[in-house]
């Protein structure tokens, strides 16, 4: 077994133990994947200001993020189909969050289903909701939220439509995946994926499956997508999921001020700055671009949170001194599932928090909550335009 000192090295191992289709569907992004690319590389320009001969410790990074106690400001994103990334993989990564001490979201589109992963936890998880032409079904499914104790819902604003990932495409992609000659090959190098899939029944998309009107399997997700998910979705229908689900609402997929008002407006308990992480709209501003102009509009109407390019403790600490008060990580949680399971999650937590617990320090600080953007050094940083 290597050794595994960052999140690259878990990319490197997960690379090589899941099958190309589903690596590629979660490290890949929209188009020319600019947006993509860009979401790491702007956290690469903003630089860090050392300071020395401070008393460094009792250090806590601990926050609260709608209410939930985390044990730093990270909480994983709702990702779909992390279970082909690894058996039961939401489970698995939802395990992971709940013994390291921060929220877990599981997606719409997951393999192991709300129930699923509530039989095998014991901590109120989130979920994140896509909106449909089948109102029925989602009001079904905010109701299984209810019956699980799920503590917040969110609701992804950005994918009406879906992008164009050239990768998907091109692998054809499926859950479970169609068995084409390529497809057969490339598995064949995947001992470790083949024998814990064989020891599990959970291989397509358990929260639809049966549960929405039609669908039996999904062989094509992007044309099951395009087909399902709603366009017409608008501020009214935000409305609506409010109401019916009456708890904690975060809205994900904000990248301009004026929908972030209109977020605060609909009464949003948190909003996530977010460009899908450049899954959607490629040459769109990294998420960390878009941060300080929509901390600056809404930060003392609601919890800005944002997700896009974390890699590492660092970055994390970058997000909160702009002004985030929580981040969501989707790549860094799937290369630990993908790399080793479980155990691979816990350890990109561990990771990221020894890396931002550690710079933290070296910039001055032992108390997360007193950091802001004085640890940054001038001009490397985006700014939001003087009014």
């Amino acid at each position: 077994m290597p050794v595994i000192t960052n999140i690259e090295d878990l990319r490197v191992l997960a690379q090589k133990r899941v099958p190309r289709m589903f690596y590629d569907y979660a490290d890949s992004g929209s188009w020319t994947e600019g947006t993509y690319r860009a979401n790491e590389s702007e956290f690469a320009k903003i630089k860090l200001r050392q300071r020395v001969a401070v008393n460094m410790e009792n250090r806590s990074t601990a926050v609260e993020m709608v209410g939930q106690a985390a044990k730093m400001p990270v909480a994983i994103a709702p990702v779909g189909l992390t279970g082909m990334q690894h058996a039961d993989g939401e489970i698995h990564a939802a395990r992971a969050a709940e013994k390291f001490g921060i929220p877990f979201a599981l997606s719409t589109m997951s393999i192991c289903s709300i129930e699923d992963v509530a039989e095998h936890t014991s901590a109120p998880f989130w979920f994140q909701l896509y909106m449909m032409r089948d109102r029925e079904a989602m009001a079904r499914m905010i109701d299984r939220c209810k019956a699980a104790r799920c503590s917040a819902l969110f609701l992804t604003l950005d994918l009406q439509v879906i992008g164009q990932r050239h990768k998907d495409l091109k692998n054809g992609l499926s859950a479970p995946p169609r068995p084409t000659l390529a497809n057969i090959i490339n598995l064949a190098t995947k001992p470790r994926w083949l024998l814990g899939m064989a020891q599990t029944n959970r291989h397509t998309f358990r929260n639809l499956v049966g549960h929405v009107k039609g669908v039996s399997d999904m062989k094509s997700l992007s044309a099951w997508t395009n087909e399902q998910f709603d366009p017409r979705l608008n501020w009214d229908d935000v409305a609506w999921v409010k109401e019916r689900w009456g708890g904690k609402l975060v809205l994900k997929g904000i990248m301009e001020v004026e929908d972030a008002e209109l977020a605060v407006k609909a009464g949003a308990d948190a909003i996530v700055v977010s460009n899908h992480g450049g899954r959607q709209l490629d040459g769109a501003p990294a998420s960390i671009e878009a941060l300080p102009a929509i901390v600056r509009a809404v930060g003392s109407k609601t919890e800005v949170w944002m997700d896009g390019g974390i890699r590492s403790g660092q970055d994390v600490l970058k997000a909160w001194a702009l002004g985030a008060r929580g981040t969501l990580i989707g790549r860094s949680m799937v290369y630990g599932l993908g790399a080793m399971g479980e155990a691979g999650v816990s350890k990109a937590l561990q990771i990221i928090h020894k890396e931002l617990d550690v710079t933290m320090a070296f910039c001055g600080h032992t108390q997360l909550r007193n950091v802001d953007r004085s640890i940054l050094v001038p001009g490397t940083f985006p700014t939001p335009p003087t009014a």
